[in-house]
């Protein structure tokens, strides 16, 4: 994956009036989520501020990104969790990071890239692609930045499920029964079909 840059604050004054006020100086209230966890088993949110000049690098884009940040001069080694919007405006309100390191493995969405054109698209179908992400896990340097997968050979009313894919060294976690994507009939291909086979018929020798 690729690497970016952010830096951030801590956060000392937490709750909606405080998160409010640093949302209109052009910060984002962070959390940063690691190994530490409290007394119930819950893990330990590191609560910082990163400007959003900075945050919409990585908010904004298909992309994945291993992110380095920044904390009052503290270095940590993160992946983005998840992201709330304003449900009107869809302003970025809060970000989330999940802190990874060498050691243990991360479960995390990489999006799918379909590379060939089918043959299925080539007889007049229609390529829908059904998820935009598989879930893989494996340690983050091994994490690539999409998941290429051939569709040349898929046919009209054929798909390809998870369970038909391997990557190497990434281990997948969405359910092999999900249907990655498909090439559906349109009307053209069930007219060139129609049309096919009626040629065919014609070009057929007469039964004596």
């Amino acid at each position: 994956m690729k690497e970016i840059n952010i830096s951030g604050q801590k956060r000392e004054n937490l709750g909606k009036k405080a998160s409010k006020a640093l949302r209109k100086e052009g910060f984002i209230p962070c959390n940063l989520y690691g190994e530490a966890k409290d007394a119930n088993g819950q893990p330990i949110a590191l609560s910082f501020a990163s400007p959003f000049s900075e945050l919409r690098k990585i908010i904004y884009t298909p992309h994945i990104y291993v992110i380095k940040i920044t904390i009052d001069g503290q270095d940590h080694t993160a992946i983005l969790k998840e992201i709330q919007f304003h449900p009107v405006t869809d302003a970025p309100l809060h970000v989330d990071f999940y802190e990874v390191n060498d050691q243990k493995p991360i479960t995390i969405g990489i999006p799918v890239k379909l590379n060939g054109l089918a043959q299925g698209v080539r007889d007049g179908g229609r390529m829908n692609l059904s998820i935009r992400k598989i879930n893989v896990t494996a340690p983050y340097q091994q994490i690539p930045e999409h998941l290429d997968i051939d569709v040349t050979g898929l046919r009209l009313g054929k798909s390809i499920k998870v369970g038909e894919l391997s990557f190497e060294g990434l281990e997948i976690a969405t359910s092999k029964d999900v249907v990655v994507c498909s090439v559906k009939m349109t009307r053209n291909a069930v007219t060139a079909a129609a049309t096919d086979e009626t040629a065919a018929d014609e070009a057929a020798p007469a039964a004596e």
